[in-house]
C-alpha cells in the first residue's frame, strides 16, 4: 500500500507544528502563560514536552510509513492543548488590545479544523 501524497492542508499543519515546536523549545516563556495552573508538572516542563510532541507529530506526518499514526497523534495533541488555548482566551480578555482579545478567542474554534485535518491525515485522505 502506497501512502497518499501529503495534501496542502496537511503540509500547512505540519509546518505549523514544526514552527510551534521549535518556538516551544527556544522560547518557552512565550507559551508558559497558557499552561493552566492545575497542570501537575509545571509550566516550563509542560511547554518543553508539548514542543517535543509537536515536533514528533510533524515528523511522523511527513513520513509515509508513520503518517497515519502521526495524524492520530496530532489530533490527540491538539485536543490535549485545548485547555491551554481556553486559558489563553480567558486571560486574554483582560488585555487592552482589542486585536489581542479577539485573537485569543479565535484560537479556540480554530482547533476544530486543525483536528479535522489531522483526522483526515490519519484516515489517509
Amino acid at each position: 500500500m502506497t501512502a497518499a501524497p501529503l495534501t496542502l492542508p496537511a503540509r500547512a499543519l505540519t509546518g505549523a507544528f514544526l514552527a510551534s515546536g521549535v518556538i516551544h523549545l527556544a522560547r518557552p516563556q512565550v507559551f508558559e502563560p497558557l499552561v493552566p495552573s492545575w497542570v501537575p508538572v509545571g509550566a516550563r516542563r509542560t511547554v518543553h514536552l508539548s514542543g517535543v510532541a509537536e515536533l514528533a507529530c510533524a515528523a511522523a506526518v511527513l513520513h509515509p510509513a508513520t503518517r497515519q499514526a502521526g495524524g492520530w497523534a496530532t489530533a490527540a495533541l491538539l485536543l490535549a492543548i485545548l485547555p491551554g488555548n481556553v486559558q489563553m482566551a480567558r486571560d486574554g480578555q483582560r488585555a487592552r488590545s482589542r486585536a489581542w482579545r479577539l485573537g485569543t478567542l479565535a484560537r479556540v474554534p480554530l482547533q476544530a479544523p486543525l483536528v479535522g485535518i489531522a483526522l483526515r491525515v490519519a484516515r489517509g485522505r
